[in-house]
């Protein structure tokens, strides 16, 4: 067997760009894979948290990300997410590559978002205004990676989190950081042309009345269908993009509880592959929402780009 190359997070970030990885996801949707034939993942209770198993298939390659959820982390101070991912060859099952999944992880769900809504973002002829809540690795990663995707400059990027004594130095660079449940915060969506949601929240974060028509929400935060980052009123008259039916109909609870509480028709639908191909246009003056809960082909495709570039 060949030697198996290792990519570690440096290796990641300077092989990829953001745009690029946006890139990869497109390509493979523009194919003949469909993410309606993904391998469904798999979580499994663990002493210390959960293990999270996820494989996928996509031409040449088989890949696999095993995540470790260690919820007692933190007060060790370490990553409360263990990932590692590992790519074989399709035909042989050979081992090819190891990337460090975390890496993987904070590259691609941003550029799950963006690929998702890149065939609308062309509304936006003028610098935008950006609202992320939350300012993790996946609030900034939204960050950057709509900074490298846009056409236009961002006119103003806001930061909302809980605790803005705890947002370190390079959120700050990046955006202004607002406290949550403030008046300013209000004012921020009201003006936001796309807001990303990217927190643990079981319960909406704003208010659908603030939030004006043609603007692009990305929801990425849970994938529990009992939680929601959005309010249901946003999805009346919203165009909503999901990865997958059935996957956003057992997992997003965004989506499912819309539904439930009858502000949304699951038929209505659109797939991420169907808008990113064309077959399915967005009026710009509607609001256009996606909601991801994060799917293992995902991975896959944006890893292949990775081991073709490195």
């Amino acid at each position: 067997m060949d030697e198996v190359k290792n990519l570690d997070t440096e290796a990641v970030f300077a092989t990829l760009t953001p745009a690029e990885a946006v890139a990869s996801l497109r390509e493979a949707l523009a194919g003949d894979f469909d993410p309606s034939n993904d391998i469904p993942r798999t979580i499994s209770d663990v002493t210390a948290g959960n293990m999270i198993f996820m494989p996928a298939e996509i031409g040449d390659w088989v890949g696999v990300k095993l995540v470790g959820v260690s919820v007692a982390n933190s007060e060790r101070g370490l990553p409360r997410i263990m990932a590692q991912y590992l790519m074989y060859d399709a035909t042989t099952l050979e081992l090819r590559t190891v990337i460090d999944g975390a890496a993987l992880t904070t590259l691609r769900t941003p550029a799950v978002s963006l690929a998702a809504v890149e065939p609308a973002l062309n509304r936006f002829t003028q610098p935008v205004n950006v609202v992320v809540f939350g300012a993790g690795p996946q609030g900034t990663g939204h960050a950057d990676t709509i900074a490298d995707v846009l056409d236009v400059e961002l006119a103003d990027v806001c930061f909302v989190v809980r605790s803005p004594d705890q947002v370190t130095a390079d959120v700050h660079e990046r955006g202004r950081v607002l406290q949550a449940q403030t008046a300013e915060v209000d004012e921020a969506i009201r003006a936001a042309d796309i807001i990303v949601t990217a927190t643990t929240a079981s319960e909406p974060l704003f208010a659908a009345d603030l939030v004006k028509p043609g603007a692009v929400v990305m929801a990425c935060g849970s994938h529990d269908p009992h939680s929601r980052e959005l309010p249901a009123e946003l999805f009346t008259s919203a165009m909503v993009v999901v990865e997958d039916l059935s996957t956003v109909l057992r997992e997003g609870g965004d989506v499912v509880l819309a539904i439930s509480d009858g502000a949304l028709n699951a038929d209505s639908l659109i797939t991420m592959k169907a808008f990113s191909n064309g077959e399915v246009s967005a009026d710009p003056d509607q609001t256009l929402i996606f909601k991801g809960s994060g799917m293992s082909w995902e991975d896959l495709a944006v890893a292949t780009k990775l081991v073709g570039k490195a």
